[in-house]
């Protein structure tokens, strides 16, 4: 495809078209014919999926229903979890049968002068019985826990998903994406991996412990009381200090590897800048000290691992070897039969094994406990800009907004906002200017209600913004950022973001209005054309001109924007400004400007500085004044009038983008 001048769609989009070729420059993507039958075949047997039932609000559960255990995800599917629990009991206790066979096959079938090759056989077959019940009852086991953890893990992402839709904008501004990443991603395999495997077996083998402890002591009381007090107290004492060692182990692994995604995740989003300024190497070995911690956790554990498991085979050993010194004497005494004794050794080798998988089980479950830690910590993160229970529903807007005493900081204890008395009428257009960090940006970031005022209130039409529903606030409020955000999809998926189910006309509507009809009419697949991930393929320009029309789509009574001509060149803001004339008729406007240009076209102007709106009025009004708007707007004149040297003929040297010297987008 070819690259379009002024930074338009660069390089291949995937979905141009190549004249007798369908799909374009694509590859051939269609089904081949020889396959077309099978495909048709698993067509017929597709179930039907409908739509999903999927009911979202703002409001989040109470504290103790957002509290995750694993207990509480498993109970959520109870048919599924008594069946999982049935059968492993059912394996814990078909698998002991062998041992007690084996002992009565020994002395009723194996005795001197007495062999019975009956008795031997049925013990043989009922061996086998008891060995085909026991693998039955285990690949029914692994389905129904594999179908419980399928279940499980469904509605824990679901449930993750939508608790971070409901959070504040604080949040993901404080919290690293890669951290964030690593909840949603490798916490979440630690659980499928716990709930499939590691806590089913964890199950079966601790189930397993108490069945040969009870038949134990069935057999001989002596000899149970015996191998009890050797092997419990030290396996106690072992087991006590590997868990609490272990947790804070697996802690500093979930912590690692968050930490390793989250400098993933920056390095991979800031590549451009990162080869622009030569950090390549630099970026290794920090990367390289984070890979390092994230090595020495998984060193830990596994150092804590290799003295557990060892440690309780020689505890296994030296038990055996008193077993055969004190069992062995009774039976030369006749006080315990030979194949009783047998079967002790067996069981008792049986009891070591569960101790030798809960180790490495035990990773696994400590693996996936770390997990669920992170988890519960995430999801039972409040969102500081919550809707209140009372919240009731916005009704049609005027667009009237008044701020009344507000106050604000992201710091509570350092005010940005202090004390901001204002006044927007319905259908007015606003313009905020001053230095950056004098409060523009947070103004409109409270009209939008992505932060709460610390004190005084912001309304609409007289409505408190914390006393109505967000739904219905954002419903009616347009917001254009500085830098817009596109998703990957189509060119009409992003226009029609906030109105998903818009007709084609409306939506070629808000491309004609904002100026993008040549760029979509030169595009291979015209709005169906794909836009990369966060619209990379496209200039800075044309991704601003796509956020306009989206929002002009959006038909809201309020809209805000910040500096949404920053990242315009002069052409592009010329072309627009007829655009934007049409996109703010009748509506409420604030244009967070600095451009003198942008703020020049508002009704009137509001001069911020120190979180004040320090003078109010007109742009004929301010500079008549002579106060800081009057001086802002004599240095910006005095930038763009004529150089002396510039060369003859050609006009003015005007600065790019004859922007006002206030800074660039913030506050």
């Amino acid at each position: 495809m070819t690259m379009w001048g002024g930074g338009g769609f660069g390089g291949p989009m995937g979905g141009g078209h190549t004249p007798g070729r369908p799909g374009g420059n694509l590859p051939f993507a269609g089904i081949p014919s020889e396959l077309q039958a099978g495909v048709d075949r698993l067509l017929a047997e597709e179930p039907e999926h409908p739509e999903p039932d999927v009911s979202f609000t703002q409001v989040p559960p109470a504290a103790d229903e957002r509290r995750l255990t694993l207990v509480r995800l498993v109970k959520a599917h109870p048919l599924l979890f008594v069946g999982s629990v049935a059968l492993v009991a059912a394996v814990a206790t078909a698998a002991q049968a062998g041992p007690k066979l084996t002992e009565l096959a020994i002395d009723r079938g194996m005795t001197p002068g007495h062999h019975d090759l009956a008795v031997v056989g049925l013990m043989a077959g009922l061996y086998l019985v008891a060995t085909v019940v026991t693998a039955l009852s285990q690949r029914w086991q692994a389905k129904v826990s594999g179908r419980l953890a399928a279940h499980v893990l469904y509605d824990l992402r679901l449930r993750v998903f939508a608790h971070l839709q409901r959070l504040s904008l604080d949040f993901f501004t404080e919290e690293k994406a890669g951290v964030l990443m690593s909840r949603m991603t490798s916490d979440i395999e630690n659980l499928q991996q716990l709930l499939q495997d590691g806590l089913w077996q964890f199950a079966v083998q601790a189930l397993t412990m108490v069945v040969i402890t009870v038949i134990l002591f069935t057999m001989d009381v002596r000899l149970a009381l015996l191998t009890v007090a050797m092997v419990i107290p030290v396996l106690v004492a072992m087991s006590v200090w590997f868990h609490r060692a272990s947790a804070r182990a697996y802690q500093r692994v979930r912590d690692g590897i968050a930490d390793v995604l989250a400098d993933l995740s920056e390095s991979l989003h800031g590549f451009r800048i990162v080869v622009a300024h030569n950090r390549q190497r630099h970026n290794v070995v920090h990367h390289r000290r984070v890979v390092g911690e994230y090595r020495d956790a998984n060193v830990a554990t596994a150092r804590i691992g290799a003295l557990y498991g060892p440690g309780t085979q020689m505890v296994g050993i030296l038990a055996q070897g008193a077993l055969l010194a004190v069992g062995g004497t009774m039976v030369i005494d006749r006080s315990l039969s030979l194949g009783a004794l047998v079967a002790f050794f067996l069981y008792l080798n049986r009891f070591f094994q569960p101790i030798q998988l809960l180790a490495q089980q035990y990773s696994a479950f400590q693996q996936g406990n770390a997990s669920v830690l992170k988890l519960r910590t995430l999801l039972e993160t409040a969102p500081t800009v919550a809707e209140a229970p009372h919240a009731r529903p916005l009704p049609p807007i005027e667009g009237a907004i008044t701020f009344e005493g507000v106050t604000f900081g992201y710091d509570p204890g350092r005010p940005v906002i202090t004390g901001v008395d204002l006044a927007i009428e319905p259908g007015q257009t606003v313009a905020f200017v001053g230095p950056t960090g004098a409060g523009k940006s947070t103004l409109a970031k409270l009209i939008t209600r992505f932060y709460d005022p610390t004190s005084g209130r912001v309304c609409i039409d007289g409505h408190d913004l914390r006393d109505v529903t967000l739904d219905s606030l954002r419903r009616q409020l347009g917001v254009v950022p500085q830098e817009p955000f596109l998703f990957a999809g189509t060119l009409r998926d992003n226009i029609a973001f906030a109105r998903p189910d818009a007709p084609d006309d409306e939506v070629r509507g808000a491309v004609a209005a904002v100026g993008l009809t040549d760029l979509v009419a030169r595009l291979p697949d015209g709005l169906d054309t794909v836009v990369h991930e966060r619209g990379q393929s496209l200039s800075s320009g044309e991704r601003q001109l796509i956020a306009l029309a989206r929002a002009f789509l959006a038909q809201p009574r309020v809209l805000v924007l910040d500096e949404a001509t920053s990242n315009l060149d002069l052409q592009s803001e010329t072309r627009i400004e007829a655009a934007l004339d049409v996109l703010l008729e009748a509506r409420t406007a604030v244009l967070i400007a600095h451009r003198l240009s942008t703020a020049m076209r508002a009704d009137w102007i509001a001069v911020v500085d120190g979180g004040r709106v320090v003078e109010r009025g007109s742009h004929a009004d301010l500079v008549a004044h002579g106060g800081r708007y009057a001086a802002m707007y004599e240095t910006w004149i005095r930038q763009a009038e004529p150089e002396e040297d510039g060369p003859a003929g050609i006009g003015p040297a005007v600065p790019a983008g004859l922007t006002a010297p206030v800074g660039p987008a913030g506050g």
